[in-house]
């Protein structure tokens, strides 16, 4: 049966939508870029570049509220909790990479942290832009979602259904909401506990925010994922410790890792890596603390996970670091 609608009473998205998508600043033309088809190939790479290091600069500008995300991240981490990236187009996109990248670089879960996309699968090898009105599929993402839990939407417009729909819902299930957009706009506050509205301003290819928008959202996602890690304990110095050395490259930066961290030879740091089964963090507390693997397990699960406050809780340790060189 299909059901007839009157339409005098809900007047077609389009209609409701247009005014506001043309007053947002993703959708503004860049005065920069007016005779973009007149310029030689140098100088549009050039003006690109030049777009996108201002999209960082305004991304820096943010630092603040972006160290709260990150700390609201690691918060429901630590709970056991869920993290969830939601958006649309390159939004979603975005979203899909932070989340695929932290279960090889910082040993996550891939169900703790796990993304959504309007569109399902699909969308994120070909466009599905009608995907994007749906706030009932947005609000689907929530579903599961409870207090623990943190969901971070993606829209560069601010006005995408599907991320709007899943905000909504994460809200009312009591879930801690982020988010992130390059177009501030009046009440935007109110749609999301956490709002990083970074004003890109207008794109040099109107309305093509996977340029300097797409940019300075990454760098957030990059900022929000990894210090809310390190926060964890998932890094020791600047070493990703939790890493999972799934291949060639990566079991080599592993053992490099341990050599490093440990102080060891790489023919030690072998040896470590393999009476630890792989566990680097373990391998290093073997290391720096001399002390089998069990042990050293134990001083990790003491220590919350953390590297070096389970080295400094042994004896003989100096700064982090052995007193004597195994080298």
């Amino acid at each position: 049966m299909i059901e007839m609608r009157n339409h005098s009473q809900h007047p077609p998205a389009s209609s409701r939508k247009d005014k506001e998508w043309g007053a947002l600043q993703t959708e503004a033309s860049n005065p920069d870029s007016e005779n973009l088809d007149t310029l030689t190939t140098e100088e549009v790479v050039s003006l690109l570049l030049e777009e996108d290091r201002r999209g960082l600069e305004i991304a820096h500008r943010n630092r603040t509220d972006i160290a709260r995300a990150a700390s609201w991240v690691a918060e429901a981490l630590d709970a056991g909790a869920s993290v969830v990236f939601a958006g649309a187009g390159t939004s979603g996109r975005l979203g899909i990479l932070e989340a695929a990248e932290c279960p090889p670089t910082f040993g996550t879960d891939p169900q703790q942290i796990r993304a959504v996309i309007a569109g399902g699968p699909e969308a994120v090898f070909a466009a599905r832009e009608g995907a994007e009105d749906n706030a009932e599929d947005g609000a689907r993402v929530a579903a599961d979602l409870g207090t623990d839990d943190v969901l971070v939407a993606i829209s560069a417009s601010s006005v995408t259904p599907f991320a709007l729909g899943a905000l909504e819902s994460a809200r009312q299930r009591g879930a801690r909401t982020i988010l992130v957009t390059c177009a501030p706009r009046d009440g935007i506050s109110a749609v999301a506990d956490l709002v990083l509205a970074l004003d890109t301003g207008p794109e040099v290819l109107t309305g093509s925010t996977r340029l300097k928008a797409g940019s300075a959202t990454k760098a957030v996602l990059n900022a929000i994922t990894t210090a809310a890690m390190v926060r964890l304990g998932k890094v020791y110095g600047n070493l990703m410790v939790d890493l999972r050395p799934g291949s060639a490259k990566l079991r080599d930066r592993a053992l490099r890792i341990i050599e490093t961290a440990g102080d060891v030879s790489r023919e030690e740091a072998e040896r470590l890596h393999r009476a630890a089964d792989s566990e680097v963090k373990t391998a290093i507390v073997m290391a720096l603390c001399r002390l089998g693997a069990e042990p050293s397990r134990e001083r990790l699960r003491v220590a919350g996970g953390h590297v070096r406050r389970a080295v400094a809780a042994g004896s003989g340790v100096e700064d982090g670091r052995s007193s004597s060189s195994n080298k």
